[in-house]
């Protein structure tokens, strides 16, 4: 068992002896002989300085992890004591016993505060998240809910048909989860004690560290599967294969996203939460494997076998970032970000929107629905609802909580590029291959207007700062600005001679800028629709164009020129001329602050430019293969908030990667914070750990895929007594150096759709659309 901190751990044994180790140097700090009637449950202290252990001479015992001294000695029970636990708090101690009490130790004083009693056989107890209350339940088949400061029952919950052999709260403390021997699992909202769901299944459970997620796992059972359950919904989200003979033990990893297992077949295996896929299998023992358990950072796994060996299995990542293996696997469309949630929304070519944790980078959903590949989406205004379309013609609302899809928008007959939330978030607009632009009612689903102007399809859609009006523009080359309480064009915007493939509105709202495939950007006056300035001066086509944050400046890129002018709004010359790019531009933006521009070239090159002097400020260029073994063109740039220096890329792979920006003079250090990856076993910077269970050939494959060294830990203490649990932190031996520039957006999401050269045939939309060259 770890530590909390996860710097020391405990190992005991058949004969109660417990021995306690650092992992700084794994050295064994003390042991404890134990008395050779069996091994006694063990409990760390919540700051990882105690052990408190339970005794079959009736007491209670706490002992300090750094001397080994015995610390307090509890007296009172009358029986064995089956189970003792630290409060979350660290301020008490319960246990209970075969003499049907539970006892609540007061960890200072060493007094009794309370008892409680006529309990019938106790087979599991937890505290509370608060420490507030204990839950227990045992042959009475009820699970009774116990208020820790008023010494009094706070619930009784019913519903069971045998004797309660587990107890688990929520991680917020508002549901408990309690599993009967030869019946349901049942789901129990603690507040008004009323059975929220019954989980018809045998076996074992484990709920997620974050209280949302149930697996079951059944070691006699001839259905070798394993269950993953929502615990909100109460349905059952997958089934794993699992072993190949029994299932002895599935835990959680620390951040939820994984599980690893160990069974018959000799072999630790750790699955995706999110996919289901076993991303690892590891052999080495020689006998059933009886437990595993992950170390608090994550970074390893112990595991337990007949064979009296633990094994220490490095999972770990390098000290850079964290590499996140369930990304898309195809490439990266669009992102956004919701800064009310820390939430990153990102769809693909695979057809899903996956939602992402900004801190940790845990893929908390996959919303799937869509037939065809996903284009593009966009957070309502309150962030609470997200729409999406595809290439299957449909548009989707999906509710963000809970990951369901509310309404699906049909009605265009080609593929859908583009779609916006109105400023008010009340309704979505949508531009399609066929010509049309629809505007949707939100809370119902239907279409409230069809705009059909355009001879040819349309690429992209905005609404005007204030909602009173929609632009729509594409491959006739024009500029539609439609009413949108009527549905009438107010304005047709010509002077493009060729396919527009961005616009933007001004922050003010007042004019609307524009990017074209005949080389030139160009800015309208919305109320007039007059030409205020022609921008001249990129010699290929003009790809992307975006405001400044103040409005006064908008800056544009040449995707095949390689170069990106900003111009003065107000004058329309030409301020200044970034050159330095080595590769194709896919993708700029601003900061929030509107002094950095951040823009992205094919194949990973980054460049960051400072507004006033046009200087670069930050560059990284991955040259040759990239970082995560396959090409990072990169085609979507957001940043996370204006208060915070980090901002979100993706990229062709189907990566998405969250970087934390320093100043560092007059230059700038980019570090990544996380990235998910697209399944691919990739081993840069880290270093192999553990010796059993590696072939000579297998060190070698390994090293290949981006490891380093020679094995240098093994444990082999513990012998045939080894019956409880012990773990192992690693410490990967790894530094990336990675260096890349900042990036940064005034809208609240950049698309890689939109762009789309061949536009006389619509028929060829589909295909254009599925190939790297005509996407940016």
């Amino acid at each position: 068992m770890y530590s909390p901190d996860g710097s020391s751990f405990a190992v005991v044994l058949s004969d109660g002896t417990i021995n306690a180790y650092a992992t700084s140097n794994w050295e064994k700090t003390w042991a404890l002989n134990g008395d050779g009637r069996g091994y006694p449950s063990i409990a760390f202290s919540p700051n990882g300085d105690r052990i408190v252990s339970d005794n079959y001479d009736h007491t209670v015992r706490v002992w300090d992890i750094a001397t080994g001294d015995c610390v307090y000695i509890f007296i009172g029970h009358t029986g064995n004591v089956n189970s003792v636990a630290y409060s979350p708090q660290g301020n008490a101690i319960s246990s209970w016993s075969e003499d049907k009490t539970i006892r609540l130790w007061d960890v200072e004083t060493g007094d009794c505060r309370s008892i409680i009693s006529r309990c019938d056989s106790i087979y599991d107890m937890a505290f509370s998240p608060r420490g507030d209350a204990i839950a227990f339940g045992g042959s009475d088949c009820r699970v009774r809910v116990w208020d820790v400061a008023a010494g009094e029952c706070r619930n009784i919950l019913i519903g069971h048909t045998h004797y309660v052999t587990s107890v688990t709260y929520s991680a917020q403390g508002d549901l408990i989860v309690s599993k009967a021997d030869y019946d349901a699992v049942r789901v129990w909202e603690v507040e008004i004690g009323a059975c929220r769901h019954i989980i018809q299944t045998d076996g074992y459970l484990e709920v997620s560290p974050k209280g949302n997620q149930l697996v079951f796992y059944s070691p006699w059972s001839d259905i070798n599967e394993i269950e993953l359950w929502d615990v909100k919904t109460g349905v059952c989200l997958r089934r794993l294969p699992g072993h190949k003979d029994v299932t002895f033990c599935v835990v959680f990893s620390p951040q939820g996203d994984q599980l690893v297992s160990c069974g018959e077949d000799m072999t630790v295996r750790m699955w995706d939460v999110e996919t289901g896929e076993c991303r690892h299998t590891m052999t080495g023992h020689t006998s059933d494997v009886l437990k595993v358990l992950y170390s608090p950072k994550g970074d390893c796994i112990a595991s337990v076998g007949g064979d009296g060996v633990l094994r220490l299995w490095n999972v770990g990542v390098s000290e850079a970032f964290r590499q996140i293996s369930n990304g898309h696997n195809r490439t990266m469309n669009c992102l956004q970000y919701s800064s009310k949630r820390n939430q990153i929304a990102s769809c693909s070519l695979d057809s899903t929107i996956r939602l992402w944790d900004a801190e940790t980078g845990v893929c908390c959903r996959t919303l799937t629905g869509h037939r065809g590949f996903v284009c593009h989406i966009s957070y309502s205004p309150s962030e609470d609802q997200l729409v999406s379309c595809s290439e299957d013609t449909k548009v989707r609302l999906w509710d963000v909580e809970v990951g369901v899809c509310r309404h699906i928008l049909t009605g265009h007959t080609e593929i859908v590029v583009g779609v916006a939330f109105s400023p008010q978030g009340n309704q979505v607009a949508s531009a399609s291959g066929d010509g049309t632009v629809r505007l949707w009612d939100v809370e119902t689903g239907e279409c409230l207007h069809v705009l059909a102007g355009h001879s040819e399809a349309v690429y992209v859609v905005r609404y005007s700062p204030q909602g009173n009006q929609v632009a729509s523009a594409g491959a006739d080359g024009t500029i539609q600005l439609w009413s949108v309480a009527t549905g009438d064009c107010q304005h047709s915007l010509t002077g493009h001679s060729e396919a527009i493939l961005r616009i933007e509105y001004s922050p003010g709202g007042n004019q609307i800028v524009s990017a074209s495939e005949d080389t030139t950007v160009r800015l309208w006056n919305v109320k007039t629709g007059a030409c205020s300035h022609i921008f001249i001066g990129h010699q290929e086509v003009a790809t992307r164009v975006v405001y400044s944050p103040r409005g006064d400046q908008v800056v544009s890129a040449g995707a095949y020129d390689k170069t990106l002018r900003i111009w003065d709004t107000e004058s329309g010359e030409s301020r200044h001329i970034l050159t330095g790019h080595t590769r194709k531009i896919t993708d700029i933006t601003y900061s929030p602050r509107g002094h950095l521009i951040a823009s992205w070239s094919h194949e990973g090159e980054a460049r960051l430019w400072d507004v006033e002097t046009g200087e670069c400020r930050g560059a990284i260029d991955y040259g040759g293969p990239p970082l995560s073994g396959t090409s990072l063109g990169l085609r979507a740039i957001v940043w996370m908030s204006p208060d915070t220096n980090s901002f979100i890329t993706g990229g062709r792979n189907g990566s998405v990667e969250v970087w934390d920006v320093t100043e560092e003079g007059d230059q700038y250090r980019i570090r990544t914070r996380w990235r998910s990856s697209n399944g691919q076993l990739n081993l840069e910077n880290t270093c192999v750990q553990d010796a059993q269970g590696l072939s000579d050939l297998d060190k070698r494959l390994l090293k290949q895929r981006g490891a380093t060294g020679e094995p240098n830990l093994r444990l082999r203490e513990t012998g045939k007594n080894v019956m409880g649990m012990a773990s192992v932190v690693s410490k990967l031996k790894s530094s990336s150096g990675t260096k890349t520039s900042n990036s940064s957006s005034t809208s609240p999401a950049t698309s890689s759709l939109g762009t789309l050269y061949n536009k006389r045939n619509k028929r060829q939309i589909q295909r254009h659309l599925r190939t790297s060259r005509y996407i940016l």
